[in-house]
């Protein structure tokens, strides 16, 4: 999918493998074809945006889209959350929190910090597939994103 007829990179911050391993095979079966990159941590989240650190000397496009857990070892979602929305050059990135957590605090939170969306992940593969591709419906089809910002 694509924006302004560009395609879309979407990031994926979960520190499970198993769970990223499961959402690429969601978008997949919810035939989403954007560019899908991985990070294991809030860590490497920021260093990814910021290409430094281990992304330093890899083409590291700038995500159009981040999907974000929030309970990941080192820096947490939630830091990592409020570290790119205080940033000007990357706080127009769309967040869209997916995670196993349904805690009202969370949810309240998140939104306080400025993510776009709040997805608590389905328990079932099926469900899985099934949110990933209302996902992509909604993001890709009806919703019109901001200009790819520019990378730091």
């Amino acid at each position: 999918m694509s924006r302004h007829g560009l395609p879309v990179t979407i990031l994926v911050a979960d520190d499970d493998e198993e769970d990223r391993a499961m959402t690429e095979e969601a978008l997949k079966e919810s035939r989403l074809a954007n560019d899908l990159r991985f990070v294991a941590d809030g860590e490497e989240l920021v260093d990814y945006l910021h290409q430094r650190g281990a992304f330093s000397s890899t083409a590291a496009p700038t995500p159009g889209l981040i999907l974000l857990d929030l309970n990941m070892p080192r820096k947490d979602g939630r830091e990592a959350l409020a570290e790119i929305k205080a940033d000007p050059r990357l706080r127009q990135i769309p967040i869209v929190v997916l995670t196993t957590s349904k805690a009202e605090e969370d949810i309240v939170r998140s939104y306080d910090l400025g993510v776009s969306s709040f997805i608590t992940k389905p328990v079932t593969f099926d469900g899985l597939v099934t949110a990933m591709r209302v996902f992509s419906e909604y993001w890709f089809e009806l919703v019109a994103l901001p200009p790819n910002p520019t990378t730091p």
